[in-house]
């Protein structure tokens, strides 16, 4: 089975249609590409770290990106690291062919930075909300006591 039917779903639902996406992506992903390797950790409450296997690449070769919810990590390797190796590598185990990764990110989600050290790329993420859209408590005012206000008051006898 290589489709979901979400018809039933969204017949009493409007604006969800955004979920049949996710799914049809995270199963495309799940069908794609394993290279390179990563590592994704949860670092704090809403703090994450996406660790990607590069070896080979240096920053000038790897692009981070990052567009409406998605994640792109694309590395491309130096042309000419490759030529000066051509007459000694005997072996080639270190993959350096070109890639893109492509991770969905869930609403508010930010990149905060991305650091090469010892072949492996470490990118920083974290959620942050914006203010408008965190809940809020809304204090409850106590009401005040109704004043009685006479509209004819009874007159008063007058003393003789």
């Amino acid at each position: 089975m290589n489709a979901f039917d979400f018809s039933p779903l969204f017949r009493s639902a409007i604006g969800f249609d955004r979920m049949a996406r996710l799914v049809e992506n995270a199963r495309a992903a799940a069908e794609g590409p394993s290279y390179p390797p990563y590592n994704i950790e949860k670092t704090g409450e809403d703090s994450y770290v996406l660790t990607m296997a590069v070896a080979g690449f240096g920053p000038d070769d790897i692009e981070v990106t990052g567009h409406d919810n998605t994640l792109t990590v694309a590395g491309k390797a130096a042309p000419a690291a490759a030529n000066q190796e051509n007459g000694r590598v005997l072996y080639r185990g270190i993959a350096g062919r070109a890639f893109e990764r492509r991770f969905v990110l869930a609403d508010h989600i930010v990149i905060e930075g991305a650091q090469l050290e010892h072949g492996l790329l470490h990118v920083a993420l974290k959620r942050q909300v914006p203010e408008a859209l965190k809940p809020r408590r809304i204090e409850i005012q106590a009401a005040r006591a109704p004043q009685r206000v006479l509209e004819n008051p009874a007159p008063q006898a007058q003393a003789a």
